[in-house]
């Protein structure tokens, strides 16, 4: 799914508080247990918390979807609060994973974007399991300097410089990279064909790799992890990825003293736009804990701390004058009002779609 491994890479970041998992103890008094990325929240944020309220954080972290929920799914998940994707919620709110959140005890709601909370309460009415997080977009990252010498006249704002093969041809030698995520890219390639994600049939998938299928010899990886190395050392021209990461991957460069010109664009022809959220499983033994962690994240302050790391965008409309400038102005991670008319979301993944992009995907990558 779209999340695979988004956050994996954010991994080479360097040493966090939280670039290891925490051994969860046993469960005492003013303790919550909390399920997330890795580097995926402020790089003080959950000992912040704990100095002001005086709660305990026993943190671990997951570095697939997959892995989260089916551990979640297993049942007993012996956590207090989970960071989950968007578009996955409805799947596990109907499996009774998630419980409902008090309102009550989140007096700073009134912080969240409401453009934000109109895709989130599409997967999850009226926001009664999440509170939206962090999110961005699924985009084509470019070298342009290295994609300019090959296509001097290349639209980067359209997949044609992706998708025909006389072009990705051209590139091949400077290196192309897909995610490895046949949600984002069928979502893209779909949308490039004119159809609609959210009720794609086998045919559809099927078309979306028959125009995969040309460009499979030029692509050199499916990746969702190396960006952050590869692109500085200009291992790769044209990249596939999200949003924070090619944020990150471009901050990486100027703060190691590589001159790179590189631009981030969602197609012309649209493409996916993604939302995290936290969620309290049904089994947490520390609900008030839950809510009090809850509400901390929607300080302003607390949640520019966290885009200002992971470089996404945060959910908090208050939070926006707080985080770094140089994240804040970038495109990339806030992008303007045309750009956003161009960005949708899936509103709910069938098991029967799952089963028929993994199948088909396989395929593409096989060749």
């Amino acid at each position: 799914m779209q999340d695979l491994t988004r956050r994996t890479a954010l991994s080479l970041i360097g040493g966090t508080l939280l670039s290891a998992p925490f051994v969860r103890k046993a469960r005492a008094e003013g303790t919550i247990n909390v399920y997330n990325w890795s580097d995926y929240i402020g790089a003080t944020t959950v000992e912040d918390f704990q100095r002001k309220t005086g709660i305990s954080v026993n943190y671990d972290t997951y570095s697939s979807t997959e892995e989260m929920e089916a551990k979640l799914l297993a049942g007993q998940t012996g956590y207090d609060l989970v960071v989950q994707s968007g578009q996955t919620l409805p799947k596990m709110i109907k499996a009774g994973v998630y419980g409902q959140l008090d309102r009550s005890l989140l007096p700073l709601w009134g912080n969240l974007n409401p453009e934000i909370l109109k895709i989130t309460e599409g997967w999850d009415h009226e926001s009664q399991h999440s509170v939206p997080y962090l999110w961005g977009s699924a985009g084509v990252g470019f070298n342009v300097d290295m994609v300019k010498e090959r296509l001097p006249n290349a639209d980067m704002r359209s997949l044609d410089i992706l998708l025909k093969p006389e072009n990705a041809e051209k590139l091949a030698d400077c290196g192309i990279s897909l995610l490895d995520s046949p949600t984002d890219v069928f979502f893209m390639v779909l949308k490039y064909l004119g159809k609609d994600p959210n009720t794609a049939t086998e045919a559809d998938y099927r078309a979306a790799a028959e125009v995969l299928k040309p460009i499979r010899k030029y692509i050199r990886t499916f990746d969702n992890t190396n960006l952050l190395n590869a692109v500085p050392n200009k291992e790769l021209c044209v990249f596939n990825t999200w949003s924070g990461d090619y944020a990150t991957a471009e901050a990486r460069a100027k703060e190691a003293g590589i001159g790179l010109h590189l631009a981030y664009f969602v197609p012309d022809t649209g493409s996916l736009a993604w939302v995290d959220c936290w969620s309290m499983p049904a089994d947490a033994s520390n609900k008030a804990g839950a809510h009090a962690f809850l509400n901390y994240l929607l300080e302003p302050e607390v949640a520019a701390q966290c885009t200002n790391l992971t470089h996404f965008a945060n959910a908090n409309k208050m939070a926006l004058p707080l985080v770094d400038h140089a994240i804040s102005s970038n495109p990339a991670i806030y992008p303007d009002s045309a750009t956003m008319t161009r960005l949708t979301t899936l509103r709910k993944v069938t098991e029967e779609q799952e089963r028929l992009m993994t199948r088909i995907w396989t395929d593409v990558k096989s060749g």
